[in-house]
């Protein structure tokens, strides 16, 4: 059986949903408790640091990366989101404003699932390239150099995370897609497929090129979009952050002009595989009245939700 409300597989004689507590059971409500565990009544000494009852394994207590708001500025902000598929937010993200500077600096992570501990690798690249990009601006250094800096200082940090060699999962791996942003000029440096968007009424388009399969089998000419969209591979990334991928952590830089108002956007793929064309994106974007970058975020967070939120979901805003 699959949960109705977030498609998580569950057992027959279940009444809740483990991952998102949704009633299984017509007329269900979760058993009482007085501190205990909300699905079948054990009492609180069952429930561990993490909010997992040690009788019928129900989580409990959100954690605090589960879902993550950042308001650094009225024109930047950002939200990651647990989702509903995963047990846990294996994203990350940081922004920064360089003081004097002039500057807004973002980075969105996604850890890969299939590696060891995604979760702190996704943490430790998001904070690594925060920093060593905030102090690159801060002392001068351009901003193509100071991605690639921040890229490296971000392996070096994916690097450390511990793990155990041997066990049938890759070595700590994440995404990364980093920018810079100087008065009107966005520097934009990417492994793997979390993606950059610029979305604005005077029209909209995507500023980065997805580190994929698919994208690679377009590009080489073997395969159309189309076709390659069928294989199970379609979505398997080439590049990313991990020891195991230390000699191909070149990032792709791009910059871009910003033209007018509108929105910078990074995301995961936690987003874009809802809305993965540019169009989809600015009518999303479009559907929120507000300027405010926060209700732009949590907008496109819940939409994802809405959609099945089969992926951790994550989003950072830049307003210009």
């Amino acid at each position: 059986m699959e949960c109705p409300q977030c498609g998580t597989t569950v057992q027959v004689s279940d009444h809740f949903c483990e991952e998102c507590g949704n009633p299984l059971v017509t007329g269900g409500s979760p058993p009482t408790s007085t501190g205990g565990c909300a699905k079948c009544g054990a009492g609180k000494e069952a429930i561990d640091e993490e909010g997992y009852c040690s009788s019928c394994g129900f989580r409990n207590q959100t954690r605090e990366r589960d879902h993550l708001e950042i308001t650094l500025l009225p024109d930047l902000g950002g939200v990651t989101d647990r989702g509903f598929r995963h047990h846990q937010n294996e994203d990350h993200l940081a922004l920064q404003k360089v003081e004097g500077k002039n500057a807004e600096i973002l980075v969105v992570c996604d850890g890969v699932s299939s590696s060891q501990s995604p979760e702190l690798a996704a943490k430790a690249a998001a904070e690594a390239a925060c920093a060593a990009l905030t102090t690159a601006i801060q002392n001068g250094i351009s901003p193509e150099a100071a991605i690639k800096q921040a890229i490296a200082s971000a392996l070096e940090a994916v690097c450390a995370v511990a793990y155990t060699q041997g066990l049938d999962a890759d070595p700590p791996s994440t995404t990364i897609v980093a920018a810079i942003v100087i008065e009107r000029t966005a520097t934009i440096g990417w492994l793997g497929d979390s993606r950059a968007y610029w979305i604005s009424a005077n029209g909209s388009r995507q500023l980065t090129r997805d580190d994929s399969w698919l994208e690679e089998m377009v590009a080489s000419g073997q395969m159309t979009a189309a076709e390659a969209q069928k294989s199970d591979k379609a979505h398997a990334i080439t590049r990313w952050l991990g020891a195991d991928a230390a000699d191909n952590c070149e990032p792709s830089l791009i910059n871009f002009n910003i033209p007018g108002a509108g929105y910078l956007l990074l995301c995961t793929d936690g987003l874009w595989n809802y809305a993965p064309e540019v169009e989809q994106m600015e009518l999303l974007v479009q559907k929120i009245a507000s300027t405010e970058v926060m209700e732009v975020a949590r907008y496109l967070v819940e939409f994802a939700r809405n959609s099945g939120g089969h992926d951790n979901i994550t989003v950072a805003v830049l307003r210009r």
